[in-house]
């Protein structure tokens, strides 16, 4: 007789790793499955931010902002290497909003969360300094506040390493292809996509947090009640080279009411996005239009004194959000809270679907849902996470400086450049990486931007790096810095390690 579960965990995004590193914890048995690479959909397609939705409080979702902004601070202080704060600078459009509802809506933006880490609202000068650059000379004025960046593929893969290091079983390239109850029981068949081999797999209780395939999976294989209200919401970015030189990022006000975000990316770039556009085809093959590029061209330029164009793009992404159907008649409107439904089937096994949610949030989300599932869970446990650091991020989150400069004294062969990759990636995770390494030399094989096989061994045995496009695009960004050449170089190493059984046409790019 195979093992029981307690949880069945279907999807290896921000939301199921979440949930499977609450249950582990808590000392329930956790098998997780995911059909591709963890965050290879919409947990890796976000924004990067950790915020609490100023735009929300216009649809008065005033308990999901304000969540939202407690989170901010729970999250920095568990991830201070993978999340920082960010200044976002508002320019008043004197056509758009008036300036007085922009202040109470930043007003209570401070006040609604506890706010104890991050600085408050001000009221900035856009006419001279640093915050001139590159702006039209007619924005004069506008207001800075406080969010968070996340780095949100490295964010899935610490709850998934932190979910195993507490015993659960997580399989990525391992799709779900039949489920079904049976004396107060699941029993869901897997199939590990490499190999082909099927597998078995008894649980007390199913999660479905597929996502964007959320709803299919309801309707297809697990015999839900629920009619499934999801609607799949497409939200796309480009990426262009760097549009001003300070750290600030800029929030903008468009004539039909959504935001775009113009936020400086690794180094070199400016991210833009993101568009709010209903969806109807296969989430897995998700892509920005060429319309979605010219609209967003044209929102930043209304801003930037240099036109922004589609021929300056140098990368995109798209990921699908599956958001929970309010009846909302605008993309942009539907709600960004979660809701979980639970199917109980008659008294028979339990089934959690999630619909909705956003990254700011995934820990709460986790939490509620394993209050609906209390009844699985081993008895006395409570929610733990609130106050436990994420893999590598046992430290203060004004400490990253300091950090830094200790690894880099540790290590003296490190460059700067080199030593604040590391601490921003893997934080203190960065001594094991690194070993008895003495020299440059030492870290074996280099592919290029400090990319060396020290480092790609280390992801492989640890973070479940499995082709080129793990590594260059979600558990770093590298790809937008190695050359095609680089590039061919990991894919070839990563090709000849695994042999000819590296799922590599399973691997999905951002």
């Amino acid at each position: 007789m195979s093992k029981l579960y307690d949880i069945f965990v279907i999807g290896g995004g921000i939301n199921g790793c979440g949930i499977a590193r609450d249950a582990a914890g808590r000392g329930a048995s956790v098998y997780l499955a995911e059909q591709g690479d963890f965050a290879s959909a919409t947990s890796s397609a976000s924004t990067k931010l950790i915020h609490g939705g100023l735009r929300y409080l216009e649809y008065y979702e005033f308990r999901l902002v304000r969540e939202a902004l407690i989170e901010r601070e729970v999250l920095l202080n568990a991830a201070p290497h993978i999340a920082w704060p960010l200044r976002f600078v508002l320019p008043h459009h004197k056509d758009l909003r008036p300036a007085w509802l922009i202040r109470l809506g930043l007003f209570l933006y401070d006040h609604l969360g506890g706010r104890k880490l991050l600085p408050g609202t001000r009221s900035v000068r856009l006419d001279t300094g640093a915050l001139k650059q590159g702006l039209r000379p007619l924005f004069k004025k506008g207001f800075e506040y406080s969010d968070c960046w996340v780095d949100d593929a490295r964010l899935v893969v610490l709850n998934a390493r932190d979910a195993a290091a507490r015993g659960a079983n997580l399989q990525r390239n391992c799709r779900v292809i039949d489920a079904s109850r049976s004396h107060g029981e699941w029993l869901v068949t897997v199939q590990h996509v490499d190999s082909d081999v099927e597998e078995k797999v008894r649980a007390r209780a199913i999660v479905n947090a597929a996502g964007p395939w959320a709803a299919s999976l309801m309707q297809k294989g697990l015999g839900s009640a629920s009619a499934g209200d999801v609607r799949l919401v497409k939200g796309s970015h480009i990426i262009v080279p760097s549009l001003f030189d300070h750290d600030r990022c800029f929030i903008f006000q468009n004539a039909d009411g959504r935001i775009v975000f113009a936020i400086p990316y690794e180094g070199q770039f400016t991210l833009i996005g993101t568009t709010d556009v209903d969806y109807k085809g296969d989430p897995g093959a998700v892509k920005i239009s060429e319309s979605e590029i010219e609209y967003l061209c044209r929102a930043v330029s209304q801003y930037f004194e240099t036109e922004v164009r589609p021929e300056d793009v140098v990368h995109t992404y798209s990921g699908v959000r599956p958001l929970y159907d309010d009846g909302a008649s605008d993309a942009k409107a539907a709600t960004r809270d979660y809701v979980l439904e639970l199917d109980t089937g008659s008294g028979q096994a339990p089934l959690l679907n999630i619909f909705g949610g956003k990254i700011t949030t995934y820990r709460r989300l986790a939490e509620s849902a394993l209050e609906k599932l209390k009844d699985v869970l081993p008895a006395g446990q409570r929610p733990w996470t609130a106050a436990t650091s994420l893999p590598g991020g046992r430290f203060s989150p004004c400490a990253v400086a300091s950090e830094t400069e200790k690894l880099r004294s540790q290590y003296g062969f490190l460059t700067e450049e080199f030593a604040v990759r590391l601490m921003r990636s893997y934080g203190l995770d960065s001594y094991e990486i690194l070993g008895a390494a003495r020299s440059v030399s030492d870290l074996g094989v280099e592919f290029g931007k400090t990319l060396y096989e020290k480092e790609v061994e280390w992801l492989i045995e640890n973070e479940w790096v499995r082709c080129a496009d793990d590594l260059l695009w979600r558990r770093s960004k590298l790809g937008l810095h190695l050359s095609a050449e680089a590039q061919q170089q990991l894919k070839a190493y990563l090709d000849e390690r695994f042999g000819v059984s590296n799922p590599s046409t399973f691997c999905v790019r951002d």
